[in-house]
């Protein structure tokens, strides 16, 4: 499977002609539907709908749709619909100005000052009484199907960017860990011989005597002591499963960002656990780099579903 991001976006449009015959004149009108669908990262799947008020009725079946295919996401979707009519100024009827004036004569009985019908009020009001209202439905879930194969589309694209951004952090936090390794040797026998030549200032020995055998074994004591304390072994060896996982993972796709998310916190756990047992500036520079890295990782993983 793939990995998807939350962020993505998708606009679809679809323009028909539909014909009503009226006893005057043919009545041609010019409809234009759209679908737009853009979507941010969220905690949870959270849709929000701008429809308009003919088309209020599919909500239901929008709803029905996007959670069928998204699983987490801030969603909008947006649904226009534009109508030209090109019989808009077509005169009206001599009943329906009958009815007009009739209407205008008995609201005036009871608004003396209300205003008289002008020309643009009687076309807009005798044009909105020959309307037929249009089912949308059957076109408006088809633009959405497209509009959200489109989406998903972008969301998968964008999740392949991410996946391959996640895939190089993880190599790089891999170099780091290996870096940290040699490191423990090391300072382990660079305290021993600390140990050793501060024994020998203390015990004013000339540079080439060869220190009491109590003097050894109590270096080593302390070497070994200081090793136990300064071990980041079992650090490493976490960092390196949870590497293991968050490969894995990536690898499978799906749903997976609630998974990487919670093993960032523990990567991130295990960095500062290598920091604060560090006794030497490289060390540190590793923890640092780590964290940094796992930083990035965090604020992208926050994206994919």
């Amino acid at each position: 499977m793939s990995v998807y991001s939350m962020t993505g976006y998708a606009a679809v449009q679809s323009s028909s002609a539909n014909q009503t015959l009226d006893s005057e004149a043919t009545l041609e009108t010019n409809t234009r539907l759209g679908v737009e669908i853009r979507s941010v990262n969220s905690r949870f799947l959270d849709l929000s709908f701008r429809l308009p008020d003919e088309l209020r009725q599919a909500e239901p079946m929008l709803r029905e749709l996007l959670t069928a295919k998204l699983k987490r996401g801030k969603v909008e979707i947006r649904v226009a619909l534009d109508s030209n009519a090109a019989s808009s100024l077509k005169a009206p009827s001599p009943m329906t100005l009958q009815r007009l004036g009739s209407i205008e004569d008995t609201i005036k009985s009871w608004l003396p000052q209300a205003g008289a019908l002008s020309v643009a009020d009687v076309l807009r009001l005798a044009s909105n009484e020959d309307k037929k209202p249009h089912d949308h439905s059957e076109e408006l879930i088809k633009l959405s199907k497209k509009a959200l194969k489109d989406l998903l589309s972008a969301r998968q694209r964008e999740g392949g960017r991410l996946k391959l951004m996640l895939t190089e952090r993880t190599a790089q936090l891999r170099v780091l860990s290996a870096q940290a390794v040699p490191l423990v040797p090391l300072l382990v026998e660079q305290q021993k011989n600390r140990f050793l030549e501060r024994w020998k200032e203390a015990m004013n020995l000339p540079e080439k005597q060869v220190l009491p055998e109590v003097a050894q074994d109590r270096a080593l004591a302390e070497a070994t002591a200081f090793a136990i304390r300064i071990d980041v072994a079992e650090e490493i060896t976490r960092i390196a499963s949870h590497l293991d996982e968050i490969d894995r993972l990536l690898e499978a796709g799906g749903e997976l960002g609630k998974r990487l998310d919670f093993l960032i916190q523990e990567l991130h756990r295990e960095a500062n656990t290598l920091g604060s047992k560090s006794t030497s500036l490289e060390m540190t520079h590793i923890s640092v780099d780590m964290k940094v890295l796992i930083e990035q990782i965090r604020e992208q993983v926050q994206n994919i579903e």
